[in-house]
């Protein structure tokens, strides 16, 4: 097996050296630097493009995914590899989705053959892109209390309702949406449905942000025709795909935690600024022993992902593990960032020129505020992991 193990590594190593561009070897930058996918691909770069589809051809956009959904197949060991050789040749991630991070596992467990077959396979191209529909204006942490209504009208639903902080809804192709279809059980009443957000009576308005980018969106649904095909599991047991979906979600928001766990830009930036004594180091030595402990527990949580990523695959991970990971990982990404607003001085106060790159380091700040309550909030989080990991009493 370690043989095997070997020769992968091997081969895995030679083949992204020789099929990922240079230009996708550079660190990521800016929103345009994220390739989504989607049905308009109009805005990606030719490399972008290119290193999607060599790796979607591998079946490596969802490595460890069955290969007759568009995965590699790989076993937990091999994504590992995988994971490992394009860490350490720099390749990017070639494929951000919320289907890759969220639909796809949900579909996985509880989707039929019929739906698996029907969105996996595009997911893994990045053919579709995907956005969620959860919150509503009076159900945000009390996510149970939804009131968007799903009427039976025989083969399918109309939907009518209002969500909230959709995530890029405005340029998703199709969404996943939790509406009420039974007022008998607040949970129990609850379904899981797909459809495609060019459906007649979908609309989007952006909600614009301190930070000056919209990611979020208002999504209203005026008599939308749902197909029951597009269910997820049984009606009225969409909360158990609910939460599901959750731990998958908050996974994936952790991972904001392990950005620049070798101090990258951060250290380069602060040295720039202030200089170094003539012992070599960081000239500001308060700066320095704050930058120093903030890489510590960056490498101490990525050591901690790891583990937890082979618990996950292993089936031995604590259910609410993922909201240990979501909040030390989104408190742990705040805190990069104020660090960069320190080491960047009053520079990186400045707004709106080309030097700053329209302001890159402020909103990027300023939309890390925003890590502690998408997903559930820091506080939520806190509750669960004293509930359920440490048991302390209610």
């Amino acid at each position: 097996m370690t043989e095997d193990l070997d020769r992968f590594r091997a081969e895995t190593r030679e083949w992204l050296a020789a099929n990922c561009p240079a230009a996708m070897r550079e660190p990521v930058r800016s929103e345009s630097d994220t390739v989504w996918g989607g049905r308009d691909q109009s805005a990606m770069t030719p490399d972008q493009k290119l290193w999607m589809d060599r790796m979607a051809a591998r079946g490596w956009t969802v490595p460890d995914w069955p290969t007759a959904y568009g995965g590699g197949g790989l076993s937990p060991a091999q994504t590992k590899i995988l994971r490992e050789e394009m860490r350490a040749l720099n390749c990017r991630i070639p494929l951000s989705s919320f289907g890759i991070s969220m639909l796809g596992p949900a579909l996985l467990k509880y989707g039929s053959e019929e739906q698996k077959l029907a969105h996996l396979p595009p997911i893994a191209r990045g053919e579709i892109r995907w956005c969620q529909g959860y919150s509503e204006p009076n159900a945000g942490s009390d996510l149970a209390s939804l009131a968007t209504w799903a009427q039976d009208a025989g083969d399918h639903y109309v939907v009518n309702g209002q969500k909230v902080w959709t995530s890029y809804a405005d340029k998703a192709d199709w969404i996943f949406c939790l509406v009420r279809t039974s007022k008998d059980s607040k949970q129990g009443g609850i379904s899981f449905v797909l459809f495609d957000m060019a459906s007649p009576g979908v609309s989007t308005k952006p909600i614009l942000l301190i930070s000056g980018y919209s990611p979020f969106c208002e999504t209203f649904f005026d008599n939308v025709k749902v197909p029951k095909a597009n269910r997820v599991h049984d009606e009225n047991k969409g909360w158990d795909v609910a939460k599901y979906l959750l731990g998958h979600e908050r996974e994936m928001i952790s991972g904001m935690g392990l950005g620049l766990a070798s101090g990258g830009t951060l250290v380069e930036n602060a040295v720039a600024r202030i200089g170094l004594d003539p012992d070599g180091r960081l000239a500001d030595p308060m700066l320095r022993s704050q930058i120093a402990l903030h890489q510590v527990r960056a490498w101490a949580f990525a050591a901690a992902s790891e583990r937890f990523i082979d618990e996950l695959k292993a089936g031995q991970a604590h259910p609410a593990q993922p909201s240990m990971m979501k909040y030390y990982g989104t408190e742990l990404n705040k805190a990069r960032h104020e660090l960069e607003m320190a080491a960047g001085g009053s520079d990186t106060l400045e707004w709106d020129s080309d030097a700053s790159r329209k302001g890159a380091a402020p909103r990027a700040w300023l939309r890390t505020k925003a890590n502690s309550i998408e997903g559930g909030t820091s506080e939520v989080q806190l509750n669960i992991i004293a509930k359920r990991i440490l048991e302390l009493p209610s």
